[in-house]
């Protein structure tokens, strides 16, 4: 029997009709408009795609979207300085640079720049040192979105064995933390996860994936999680996407563990969304955070 298929797609669908409400009732106490700026730097496809839809979501809920795109040859110090005119800029409330970024530009150097109360996707090290000690000032926003799958689809992670394939800063780290903590922004049932942060030097990790409540793939390897590494009837998160001539497929063999995991997300149409959708959320929460609302 195949596994249940939890639509991301759908499901940021309904998140983003709810905040659109909620940024509505935020213009009408305030007079302001939420808005985000984003940071394009170079013509890579891929990210180019991800802005436009960033950029779509913002007119769905009601936010408003500037665009700055770069040359690839523009200088880290330009960059910085616009930045810092974003920072200074009362009418802007949420910066996003889109990753990744020319060679020549460090992007830590970039990241670290932007305020943190204007750090939606929440990857300065202010706002990860304040997730770690579970106050988080934004959620991050792929890890938020794989919550809110689990979450509102009835999936308790409480007591439950949770294993994450990959330790990236984006992903797995900020997840870890969530999951394992006493409590989170949906409640209790939403933490207190019992994690394993797997890696390339974990030893016999398709032992550690079949102990799995929980098995979260990020890795950025094309099918890596095969039948054979997931306990049956576990909920399996993809959180990967990769371009193969073949199309979008995810970090997991989808068709063969589909066939043995309880619930299972697709890609494209899975965590993707969510993504977006959290960031939208990030967003009217630093514009509050600016008026003074929180």
């Amino acid at each position: 029997m195949s596994g249940q298929l939890l639509d991301g797609k759908a499901l940021a669908k309904t998140i983003k009709t709810e905040l659109a409400g909620e940024v509505i009732e935020f213009i009408e106490n305030n007079s302001i408009v939420p808005k985000l700026a984003a940071v394009l730097v170079g013509e890579d496809p891929a990210s180019d795609v991800y802005v436009r839809n960033k950029q779509r979501s913002c007119e769905q809920v009601g936010i408003e979207s500037e665009l700055h795109r770069l040359p690839a040859e523009t200088t880290q110090e330009d960059l910085l300085n616009l930045i810092a005119r974003l920072n200074k800029s009362v009418e802007v409330h949420g910066i996003l640079v889109q990753l990744p970024l020319p060679k020549h530009i460090d992007s830590t150097k970039i990241l670290d720049a932007i305020h943190p109360r204007k750090d939606v996707d929440a990857f300065h090290p202010e706002n990860v040192g304040r997730l770690s000690q579970g106050r988080p000032r934004f959620l991050p926003c792929t890890p938020n979105g794989v919550m809110q799958i689990l979450h509102r689809h009835n999936i308790s992670a409480s007591g439950k064995n949770v294993a994450i394939v990959g330790r990236s800063d984006i992903v797995g780290k900020p997840l870890a933390m969530l999951l394992s903590q006493k409590s989170s922004h949906l409640g209790a049932d939403a933490a207190n996860a019992t994690v394993t942060l797997c890696h390339s030097r974990t030893a016999d990790l398709a032992a550690v994936t079949r102990q799995a409540d929980i098995l979260v793939a990020a890795i950025g390897v094309a099918k890596f999680v095969k039948a054979d590494m997931v306990k049956p009837g576990a909920a399996v998160i993809d959180v990967g996407i990769n371009r193969t001539d073949d199309g979008l497929v995810g970090d997991v063999d989808f068709d063969a563990v589909r066939e043995v995991a309880g619930h299972i997300t697709p890609v494209p149409g899975g965590v993707g969304p969510l993504t977006v959708a959290m960031l939208m959320q990030n967003t009217l929460a630093a514009a509050r955070l600016q008026v003074g609302c929180e």
